[in-house]
């Protein structure tokens, strides 16, 4: 369920047209249901209703202020990948005692800023992460939160590049490395062991590779209170899938549900990643049809979005519905919708069945909130697009527009130089 619904034949963000919003701000453009982020938060935190958890919004999936802000204020927690992030949900408003931080490659600089906010915990994805964290807890005279982040090697059933969970991924310690780490972090006065953790992949459509990996980590769990460590909490990850066509993700009920028998006898409590299922359908790209092309047999409809603005059906070969705006009656066929980047794979669609758009038409691509801004770039020396959050007939722009001058920023042409003298030769 979402709230881009359309009203007299015209697609809406919940009361506003799109089109006037794409007139008002400009296109490319991302447009956030405030409405629908509020919805897909409460039905998921209600599904787990008797379970002690606490969800932690995975904030790479869409990390705008406005949108961190709305889910701060609903009651989320933060799982975060890096010091940007941090800074980003503290920016935000967010409660650093809620974030939990993820990422396999944390800098002295990271941990130390983390520690410093007083984070729930950092989940550790190798023995040397644990043996810097230990050395910069130290350094600042505290005792480092932390989990390990456990690879159960479960098949997530999911485009492999957004796997996480099996043995040939970077991410996580394997099951029986595990066991030695934890003996190594509960003798280390530095270090404060609070829970596991696990993740295993996104755009997840079945809950049985999530019960799978449950059923191993807590086996895990076991055997360590048997030796002696007891965790505090169990971090179950994130990665459950949307719907972008014709796929068919559990509901989160039915999520929720399979949670909740999983832990059944777990006192702990239990932290949830969610990402994608949050903000996905939550957000639309609207772009604007510049003209059509013909090649050949095939059709274009080049638009004023690219690559650079939405990755996702470059890098996955992802699919996204793409509407027109209007109402207006267009003949079906079959088209490519592509951008204005310098390359062949600059497309949002090939050879999609829909109503071929015309000139000036504007097209809305669905299911944009989640990894779409957050992974654009200004390759080509594009400018980055504008942000809008709508809240019933209200829509607030929340990130401007890139500017031409905004890509330069930070550069020189012919900055000062600094001599560096040649290293002495030894021997």
């Amino acid at each position: 369920m979402n709230h881009f619904q359309r009203r007299n034949g015209e697609l809406c963000a919940e009361e506003i047209s799109l089109e006037r919003l794409a007139r008002a701000y400009g296109t490319p453009l991302y447009v956030y249901s405030s409405a629908t982020l509020r919805r897909h938060w409460k039905v998921l935190d209600r599904s787990l209703t008797g379970l002690r958890h606490l969800v932690c919004y995975a904030a790479k999936a869409n990390a705008n202020l406005a949108v961190l802000d709305l889910l701060a204020r609903l009651g989320a927690g933060f799982d975060i990948v890096s010091g940007g992030e941090l800074y980003r949900v503290l920016q935000a408003g967010g409660a650093p005692r809620k974030v939990v931080y993820s990422g396999v490659g944390k800098t002295d600089e990271e941990i130390a800023f983390a520690l410093s906010q007083g984070v729930k915990c950092l989940n550790v994805e190798s023995g040397p992460e644990l043996g810097r964290i230990s050395v910069v807890a130290r350094r600042l005279g505290v005792r480092a939160p932390i989990s390990l982040r456990v690879n159960p090697d479960v098949d997530p059933r999911t485009h492999p590049y957004i796997a996480t969970g099996l043995k040939t991924s970077k991410f996580g310690v394997s099951v029986e490395d595990a066991r030695r780490l934890y003996t190594v972090a509960a003798g280390d006065p530095a270090i404060d062991v609070r829970g596991v953790a696990c993740h295993i992949g996104s755009q997840i459509t079945t809950v049985v590779p999530f019960l799978d990996a449950i059923a191993r980590v807590r086996a895990l769990v076991r055997d360590l209170g048997r030796s002696g460590v007891r965790l505090r909490h169990i971090d179950i990850g994130g990665g459950l899938g949307i719907q972008y066509s014709d796929e068919n993700p559990p509901h989160p009920d039915e999520y929720g549900a399979a949670v909740k028998r999983a832990m059944k006898g777990w006192s702990g409590e239990v932290i949830l990643e969610p990402g994608r299922v949050l903000v996905g359908n939550a957000g639309v790209l609207l772009t604007r049809v510049l003209f059509l092309k013909r090649s050949g047999r095939k059709r274009f409809a080049v638009v004023d979005a690219g690559m650079n603005d939405l990755v996702r059906p470059s890098l996955y070969d992802a699919h996204h519905d793409i509407e027109l705006v209007g109402g207006e009656a267009r003949p079906e066929g079959t088209i490519d919708v592509v951008g204005p980047v310098c390359e062949s794979s600059d497309f949002l669609a090939r050879g999609r069945r829909m109503a071929v758009p015309e000139a000036g038409d504007l097209l809305c691509v669905r299911s944009a909130g989640a990894y779409g801004f957050s992974m654009s770039s200004s390759y080509n020396a594009r400018p980055r697009a504008a942000e809008v959050l709508v809240d019933g007939d209200v829509a607030r722009l929340v990130r401007k527009r890139e500017t031409w001058p905004d890509l330069v920023r930070g550069e020189r042409a012919r900055p000062a130089g600094r001599r560096f003298p040649a290293p002495r030769r030894i021997g």
